[in-house]
């Protein structure tokens, strides 16, 4: 009957790594399933529980690194917040300078300032997001493509 109580572990160990992704509570099911098997194969408690925490150790040792290397490497790489804004087209809405002006960007308006403080960009012209400097856009021309 031992085995129903490692299943039973193993099962609300995948699904709290369902919640965190962290690959920690997945180590831990594995070595709940191990210890399920030596508890279906007769073994007493004991060694059940040496079992799950030998498993577990090597699976968070060995297994867990390689798991979330690949996780970082197959997963791509999503912009939000200001950093999704940089590279975005704009438009005028007043005279950008150096100092100040203001743009439409992605349907609102912005405060915003030219890269180049000698730079002056007049109203109803497009531009380009360079950077996000707090509330302030930072723009410049867009480069001529050939």
């Amino acid at each position: 009957m031992a085995w129903i109580w490692w299943l039973a572990a193993a099962l609300v160990l995948g699904i709290v790594e369902m919640m965190v992704v962290e690959f920690i509570f997945l180590m831990f099911a594995g070595g709940a399933l191990a210890a399920m098997i030596a508890a279906l194969l007769g073994a007493p408690v004991e060694i059940q529980v040496i079992v799950f925490a030998i498993v577990s150790v090597v699976l968070l040792v060995v297994l867990r690194p390689y798991i979330k290397q690949w996780m970082h490497r197959t997963t791509p790489q999503t912009l939000t917040n200001a950093q999704a804004l940089i590279g975005a087209e704009a438009r005028t809405v007043h005279a950008v300078t150096g100092t100040g002006g203001r743009i439409k960007l992605r349907g609102e308006v912005w405060t915003a300032r030219t890269a180049n403080a000698e730079e002056e960009i007049p109203a109803g012209e497009d531009v380009v997001v360079v950077e996000i400097d707090g509330a302030i856009a930072v723009v410049q021309r867009p480069q001529a493509t050939y």
